[in-house]
């Protein structure tokens, strides 16, 4: 059984908190007195936290889709909103007839993985899988390594560049969680994001869509007979990410989430005659 902190602790963790301006003080308090090992570390959580670092950072962790997946400094922190991306993915190797998955191992892609959560979570749900994942921060690609550890191999690059090319046309499930915040929104982010996230991971170009491009144009060409790619995007884009997508030559559609404010966009490569 847990031992709980004197409430003097605690009471004195969530002032400090809602003093910094931490709307959900008290669970923050939790999380961060379950995690350290001991009063100083605490004490150094609670300071970090206070001067404005992501609670992720804080902790070293974030819960992602049942999992609690590694987060370090500068790396881009996983989104709550991102699970409805998985969730499409896993639909997409799922026969719609007869709600089994297909009868060989998926190849599964990660791209702009960050921490690797999309992948790990997309592998604990559906089973055996062939997973890569690749990012162009040195950072990601580490904490990347330590999440998908005997899971999936990770790559360092830019892109499609990373990848080996063995996979070129075998690929049934790409994610691209691409940056998609136009150059000139980025200034108005949360600080949590503007000051202590890379700004590759952020930055998507002067109208938000200039990695989903990349992406798109190079995307036929590594996916397999049928596979899909799915990228996340805001709202107001998904009208121009939806055209881009067809313009790359995939069937497109997009799936949104009211509950988390979510909005994918999945193109779909032709099927073999």
């Amino acid at each position: 059984m847990s031992v709980l902190p004197p409430p003097s602790t605690r009471s004195t963790i969530v002032t400090a908190l809602r003093t910094a301006g931490c709307v959900f003080a008290e669970d923050e308090a939790e999380l961060i007195l379950s995690t350290a090992a001991s009063p100083a570390e605490t004490a150094a959580m609670v300071r970090r936290r206070a001067e404005g670092q992501p609670l992720e950072h804080v902790l070293g962790w974030a819960s992602f889709h049942g999992l609690r997946v590694a987060v370090d400094p500068g790396v881009f922190v996983p989104r709550r909103r991102s699970e409805f991306l998985v969730d499409q993915a896993a639909a997409t190797v799922t026969h719609p007839a007869t709600g089994s998955h297909a009868t060989r191992t998926p190849v599964v892609v990660d791209l702009c993985c960050g921490s690797g959560a999309l992948g790990a979570a997309l592998a604990r749900v559906l089973g055996p899988v062939e997973l890569h994942a690749c990012d162009v921060e040195p950072a990601a690609v580490r904490c990347a390594r330590r999440n998908l550890d005997g899971v999936g191999q990770v790559h360092e690059g830019d892109l499609f560049a990373a990848l080996p090319t063995g996979l070129r046309g075998r690929i049934d499930v790409l994610l691209a969680n691409v940056p998609y915040v136009p150059t000139g929104d980025v200034p108005l982010l949360p600080a949590e994001a503007r000051d202590h996230e890379p700004r590759v991971a952020l930055d998507g170009g002067d109208d938000g869509l200039d990695v989903m491009r990349r992406v798109v144009a190079a995307a036929p060409g590594w996916l397999a007979p049928g596979g899909s790619l799915l990228m996340e995007t805001s709202e107001r884009q998904a009208d121009r990410a939806l055209a881009t997508v067809r313009g790359g030559g995939l069937d497109a559609r997009t799936a949104t989430c009211d509950e988390l404010w979510a909005t994918v966009v999945i193109g779909t490569g032709p099927r073999r005659p």
